[in-house]
């Protein structure tokens, strides 16, 4: 079955509805964790965990690997999963719920390639999505 994604007209009439099922992809190496930085809303110029909406037909390990390699351009191994983030965007239309999935680069060295999606933290910034923020700082013994 091929999996698509849902144009925006009709993706924002279902889940100005429903919660929005989403998974996290925490990629965690020797100097931290890879953060992206938001280009739409909400949130946008925050720092973020990579992530996004599991699409129809799609179970949670294909979608935190299509994910890893959308967002991070990243080949990934999904390690374990950690637990569930539940946001809060009063202002915007979307309820999602984030299950987050500790991985690792399939790459030795994820960090040598110049043309990577990301930046890796060992100390989460303050300009950061505050529920990602508090769920690392929470489950850090388990990233780190």
């Amino acid at each position: 079955m091929k999996i698509k994604k849902l144009p925006f007209k009709e993706y924002k009439k279902i889940y100005s509805t429903v919660p929005r099922l989403c998974v996290e992809v925490i990629l965690s190496t020797n100097k931290g964790i890879a953060l992206t930085k938001r280009e739409i809303p909400p949130a946008i110029g925050k720092w973020h965990i990579p992530g996004g909406t599991v699409l129809k037909g799609e179970n949670l390990e294909k979608a935190v690997k299509r994910l890893a390699q959308e967002e991070m351009e990243e080949d990934i191994e999904v390690e374990k999963m950690i637990g569930v983030i539940e946001y809060d965007f009063p202002e915007y239309f979307d309820q999602p719920v984030g299950i987050a999935f500790l991985v690792r680069s399939k790459d030795e060295n994820p960090l040598n390639s110049k043309n990577k999606k990301y930046k890796v933290f060992k100390d989460m910034p303050q300009k950061m999505i505050k529920e990602q923020r508090d769920f690392v700082i929470k489950h850090k013994k388990e990233l780190f």
